[in-house]
Parts: C-alpha cells; sequence; structure tokens
C-alpha cells in the first residue's frame, strides 16, 4: 500500500457540523524523500523507499551518506518502502501530505508505549482472587495454577504469564482523515493511534 512516514504531535478534538465533539489525533506526515526506487529487474519488486526527518551528519556513517547523496538529500533518520504508489516517482521526488485526501481511510502503523513487566491481571486480564478463575486460593494479583500433573510435568509454551508488555507494532485500521492542513504538514485523523508523543508511524492508504 502507498502512504507516507509521518510523527505523532498529539490528540485534541474537534467539532463537526452538527457540534459532535470527535477525539482526533494529529500527525506531522512528511514531506518524505524518495531515497531508492525498487524495480523488478534489479530487485524483483517494486517498491519506493521513503525517508524521513533528516539526520545530523555527525550521526551518520558514510554508507548512509553516500546512500542518500544519490537522492540529493541529507540522511534521514527513518527509512520505509512503501507499494502500490499511482502517480510514478524519481529518485530525489518529495512527497507532502497531499496524497491524503479529507473523507478517505488510512492505516496507521506505530510502536505502542513499552509499560515494562507487568503481572497477568494487567497483561492479560486475569479475573483476581475475586472472580477465583484460575486457581488461587487468598492471593489477589496472583496468576494461579500453571501447570499439569506429573504428565507431561512441564509448562506448555504459550501460557499467559507476567512478562513484558507494550514496545510491540501495533497496526490500527480504518481510521478517517478529517483534516488535512497541506501548508503544514498535518493530518488530523479520528481517534487514536499507537505511540508516544514525537514517535513515529506509517501511515497507509
Amino acid at each position: 500500500m502507498s502512504g507516507l512516514i509521518g510523527r505523532k504531535i498529539g490528540m485534541t478534538s474537534i467539532f463537526d457540523e452538527n457540534g459532535k465533539n470527535i477525539p482526533c489525533t494529529v500527525i506531522e506526515a512528511g514531506p518524505c524523500v524518495v531515497t531508492q526506487v525498487r524495480t523488478n529487474a534489479v530487485d524483483g519488486y517494486e517498491a519506493l523507499q521513503l525517508g524521513f526527518d533528516d539526520k545530523t551528519e555527525k550521526h551518520t556513517v558514510k554508507a548512509e551518506e553516500g546512500h542518500f547523496k544519490k537522492a540529493g538529500t541529507v540522511a534521514k533518520k527513518k527509512v520505509v518502502e512503501f507499494q502500490g504508489f499511482e502517480a510514478e516517482y524519481n529518485l530525489g521526488d518529495v512527497i507532502n501530505v497531499d496524497l491524503f485526501a479529507e473523507g478517505e481511510f488510512v492505516d496507521i502503523v506505530g510502536v505502542s508505549k513499552g509499560k515494562g513487566f507487568q503481572g497477568v491481571v494487567k497483561r492479560h486480564g486475569f479475573g483476581g482472587v475475586g472472580q477465583a478463575t484460575h486457581g488461587q486460593h487468598n492471593r489477589l494479583r496472583a496468576p494461579g495454577s500453571v501447570g499439569a500433573s506429573s504428565y507431561p510435568s512441564r509448562v506448555f509454551k504459550g501460557m499467559r504469564m507476567a512478562g513484558r508488555t507494550g514496545g510491540d507494532n501495533v497496526t490500527v485500521q480504518n481510521l478517517r482523515v478529517l483534516k488535512v492542513v497541506a501548508d503544514k504538514n498535518l493530518l488530523v485523523v479520528k481517534g487514536c493511534i499507537p505511540g508516544c508523543k514525537n514517535s513515529y508511524v506509517i501511515i497507509q492508504k
């Protein structure tokens, strides 16, 4: 799917024509530079590699400098490949938020907020001792029984236990574009998207 790389600015709300208050997220979408053009003849598939957000020369290695120099741009912090662009783009072209239109629906991919090491109640929604659904006797947030008897004498893989939560790639589908502010490269979509403020997101048509 075609799309752009963006940065989550934060959440706000706007009123529609009926006076209904709609929660929405503001995204800085682009401008993105075409840093590589994949072709069937060379790569076996067709795609565009887009770069977003300038990187300082101090934090750029020589290989990256050479790669982005071919596109006539400075090194970028975030690079993503997209497929399915209707128009043809060449190396060094800039794609702006004009790619999207008000009223259409987009999918947004982001990295969810990391929550660290969490127990089973927060991580998996276990009921605790009040509901007594997992074998615990008098411990409110304990996982309860996890294993079998003398056979197979082990804990099965995939057992829901405590562990690291968050920090996963999450895709939210069918978010309606409420507003496109072309002069400021802003995209306003209905609802919430994964990630913290200033985190990178991928917007797909």
